[in-house]
């Protein structure tokens, strides 16, 4: 609302409580409630326009006030009840792997001990990005453990052929 308006809403008001009751204002600009037409004043005068009954305002009245938050929509979707579950997969070099499962904060398995090719077999189903990396890791175990499984051989060859010189 500007001054101009506050200051004619103003003059207004004063005239109409100078007067007598004649309706000199436009029907625009006045909208009296039934209710407000009877309360008048006791020297039998209608009562001053407050600004709240003023034209520039009753926009601002007749519209609602817009409620807080996000609106309510109707949808026909169900709400899905979330659960959380973390499932930690643990490898070695040596090739051991190990499982860890929690539910939200609790624990429902610590240290289970898995095989190496059900981590592989898993990590394929769940996807090809996570199956890449976990193979990597599994095919450098399996030549860490060729490696030490041929030193082994080796030196059991070496133990055979010191008992075997023994014995003669």
């Amino acid at each position: 609302m500007t001054v101009d308006a506050l200051t004619r809403t103003d003059a207004v008001s004063e005239e109409a409580a100078t007067e007598a009751p004649v309706d000199s204002t436009p029907q625009a600009e006045t909208t009296e409630t039934p209710a407000e037409a009877s309360a008048e004043t006791p020297e039998g005068e209608p009562k001053p326009e407050t600004p709240a009954e003023t034209p520039a305002s009753e926009s601002a009245v007749d519209s609602p006030k817009p409620k807080r938050g996000r609106p309510k929509v109707a949808t026909t979707a169900k709400k899905t009840r979330t659960v959380e579950l973390t499932l930690t997969v643990t490898g070695t070099a040596d090739g051991e792997w190990q499982a860890e499962l929690k539910n939200g904060s609790k624990w429902v398995t610590k240290g289970l001990e898995i095989p190496a090719a059900a981590v592989s077999r898993a990590a394929k189903e769940l996807h090809a990005d996570l199956s890449g990396p976990i193979d990597e890791v599994i095919n450098a175990a399996r030549e860490l453990q060729a490696a030490k499984v041929a030193q082994l051989e080796a030196e059991l060859e070496k133990a055979k052929l010191a008992l075997a010189e023994l014995d003669a």
